[in-house]
């Protein structure tokens, strides 16, 4: 028997433990340790039940990703689930942790299912862009109602185990020991002389109204999840579950799921899958380098970034000293943090005492010594070098020996920054996205001097609060502002040429981006992007054209929602409205550049904002800026509202092929501005050679 699974018995009730660390995933050991024991279980007289169970942290919670491009080994799936579920005795799935994916297929495969007070079941695969492929689709509908199946397919997001007890998934929750609890449960059915309860044998619950809720249903996808064909995938797998025998349902689900392994959506979703955990391997880091402490943090800057960042570590249960230069600014500081926290309890996601203790977490001070004990310092004011330096230089006199300063710079040269204190090796970059409290990203930048240990530090402290650090080097804006800065270009040129703010965001939201970039600009203030500019005016092209709609909003004052106005008006209630106004004044302003008026349509729209924010992407590569080409990709779709199911700027460029995009840049460099359209180096070689980023990046792994 392969040594993920053990089989033991013991007074008729046989045990099959699985032991695959770190998360028991179903992959190849574990299915033929599973098909091992329970052929070995077939015939046997001294058997009177079964109870699954799991040491370590969880149940199985998921499946080998890997083999979805490699092919699944034998035994497959649903060759070890129907032994599981034809046992002639009583199986019952004892679970804790989570049962997600894989795990939930056994839990629904086994007869009787018993489940830890804390446990959670799941069915996340959508999130892969797949579907439940083993049975998931046709099990689960026979267990808890119809709409209910859906919707937990459909959300991704696991059901804790009262709830599960509630639908009928679960027949009991115990607060101990799992599998003395299961051990118990399996007694309980021997001693009454249970018979096994096979799922496959049970009738869809709730079929009766299934042709309405299917249609709601489909509705629901089509405007929520546009774009996505795994979510309609999957709603066609239930129906069959409605409408088929079983084991017809179980083929038709089977075709389903394997026309969407090898699609875009399903390799987009497992590159990110992948990607997501690759990000913290620095090339070249030693092993043995470890991270410093962090258990006390102060932030400079109370406004929208500091407070933000304060309650990032407050939720962590860090405390905070949250540090201003005013006291009214402390004040609204605070307010505004309690407001945010009070929101969460009046949406039931936050208990009124845990706002109470997060709050007594956070210290306000005018004081910088009382900056003095922190393990860690971040700066959180605005894009102002000046004002950096006159930080980082008081700071430099009273944090601590040993302590890590970091800078939330969006764009600055943290290498400049870190000059004026007398200990460079440990400064590093920590740009939070806003709000800080809620987006997944961190870019951590790694100045020259930046030491190895504190860079571990960063994504330690990263991982501590949460959020998906990626680590890159200095140059303007990074990784994720440096590539918006093509992206916002090519988008606000398009409105010169006659486009409106609606098509230039239809454009982008259609493809899926979370927002359009000029409603984006709107929300977080027009002035924002001007004022960095304004920083790096001697920089900036020779171009009267370049950033010119945003520079007309600031000098009017319309700054998005925060004025009433920007590329849209807002009401009070900040819902946006097409202005006539602004659209006449930049259609007039490119007429009086000389700007032929040929209002782009949304495929230019997209090519020009997305290729050219490819094109950077490439360059930063080049410069060793981002590390891998799927870095790029993580920081676009966990800080920049990317599609996930695109897979990213560098994987969709994959997607498209580069060849074409290059060959389409070359097209707009001689209709539209040279300057802004000479392809990067990386992407004309790749193109050229007819290979991608993943090709290149594979082969510069160390």
């Amino acid at each position: 028997m392969a040594e993920a699974v053990s089989l033991s018995i013991s007074d008729n009730i046989a045990v099959v433990t699985i032991d695959s660390p770190p998360v028991n995933a179903m992959a190849q050991n574990v299915r033929a340790g599973l098909k091992q024991a329970f052929t070995d279980l077939k015939g046997r007289k001294d058997v009177k039940a079964v109870v699954i169970g799991c040491k370590g942290r969880t149940f199985v919670a998921g499946a080998d990703i890997g083999e979805f491009d490699t092919g699944i080994a034998a035994p497959g799936y649903h060759e070890v689930l129907g032994l599981i579920e034809d046992c002639a005795f009583p199986v019952v799935a004892a679970v804790h942790g989570t049962a997600l994916g894989g795990g939930m297929e056994i839990t629904l495969a086994s007869h009787y299912r018993v489940a830890h007070e804390a446990a959670r079941f799941g069915l996340p695969e959508l999130t892969l862009g797949i579907i439940p492929g083993a049975g998931g689709t046709q099990r689960l509908p026979r267990l808890i109602p119809l709409e209910a199946a859906i919707d937990l397919m459909l959300s991704s997001k696991p059901m804790p185990a009262a709830k599960a007890q509630e639908l009928g998934l679960v027949d009991a929750v115990v607060t101990g020991d799992i599998i003395e609890g299961g051990i118990a449960f399996a007694r309980e059915l021997a001693a009454r002389g249970a018979a096994p309860r096979r799922t496959r044998d049970q009738a869809v619950r709730g079929a009766e109204n299934a042709a309405e809720l299917f249609a709601a249903k489909r509705a629901q996808v089509a405007k929520t999840m546009r774009n996505r064909q795994s979510p309609l995938a999957l709603l066609d797998a239930v129906e069959g579950a409605v409408k088929l025998p079983f084991d017809e349902g179980l083929k038709a689900e089977s075709a389903i799921s394997d026309k969407l392994v090898p699609a875009t959506e399903a390799r987009a979703l497992r590159h990110l899958f992948f990607a997501d955990r690759e990000v913290r391997r620095i090339p070249g880091l030693a092993a043995n380098v470890k991270a410093r402490p962090v258990t006390r943090v102060g932030i400079v800057g109370a406004g929208t970034m500091g407070g933000g960042i304060s309650m990032c570590y407050a939720n962590a249960g860090v405390p905070v000293t949250l540090l201003d230069a005013k006291q009214e600014a402390l004040d609204r500081g605070m307010a505004t943090i309690r407001k945010n926290y009070e929101r969460s309890v009046s949406r039931g996601s936050l208990k009124q005492e845990q706002l109470e203790q997060r709050m007594q977490l956070i210290t306000p001070t005018l004081d910088y010594a009382a900056l003095g004990s922190a393990d860690l310092v971040i700066e959180a004011v605005f894009e102002n070098m000046a004002l950096k330096k006159e930080i980082f230089a008081k700071l430099d006199k009273v944090v601590r020996k040993g302590a890590i300063i970091g800078t939330n710079t969006s764009t600055l040269d943290i290498d400049e920054i870190a000059a004026v204190t007398g200990r460079p090796e440990d400064v590093v970059g920590l740009h939070f996205f806003s709000p800080a409290n809620v987006m997944q990203l961190l870019e951590i930048v790694h100045a020259k001097r930046t030491s190895p240990d504190v860079l571990v530090t960063a994504l330690e402290t990263a991982k501590q609060i949460k959020k998906t650090g990626v680590v890159a080097k200095v140059c303007y804006g990074f990784i994720g502002n440096r590539m918006m800065d093509p992206y916002a270009r090519e988008a606000e040129h398009c409105l010169l040429e006659g486009a409106t703010p609606e098509q230039v965001d239809g454009a982008l939201q259609n493809f899926g981006m979370a927002m359009g970039i000029l409603a984006v600009f709107d929300m977080a203030g027009v002035d924002i992007g001007y004022l960095t500019r304004l920083e790096r005016k001697h920089l900036l092209p020779d171009d009267p054209s370049f950033y010119r709609p945003d520079t007309m909003l600031n000098e009017r004052g319309w700054l998005g929602q925060k004025a009433g106005r920007g590329y849209y008006r807002y009401d009070s209630a900040r819902k946006r409205t097409p202005d006539p106004e602004v659209i006449e004044l930049l259609w007039e302003e490119g007429k009086r550049l000389g700007i032929e008026r040929r209002q782009p349509g949304e495929q230019e729209i997209l090519e020009r904002c997305l290729y050219s924010m490819i094109n950077e992407g490439a360059r930063l590569l080049e410069e060793g800026i981002a590390l891998r080409a799927s870095d790029i990709d993580v920081v676009y779709t966990s800080g920049y509202g990317f599609p996930r199911y695109r897979g990213g700027p560098m994987f969709y460029a994959d997607s498209v092929g580069l060849k074409k995009i290059y060959d389409r840049i070359l097209e707009f460099r001689s209709t539209l501005d040279p300057q802004y359209w000479t392809p990067a180096p990386l992407l004309e070689k790749l193109a050229l050679a007819g290979s991608s980023f993943a090709a290149w990046q594979a082969g510069r792994k160390n």
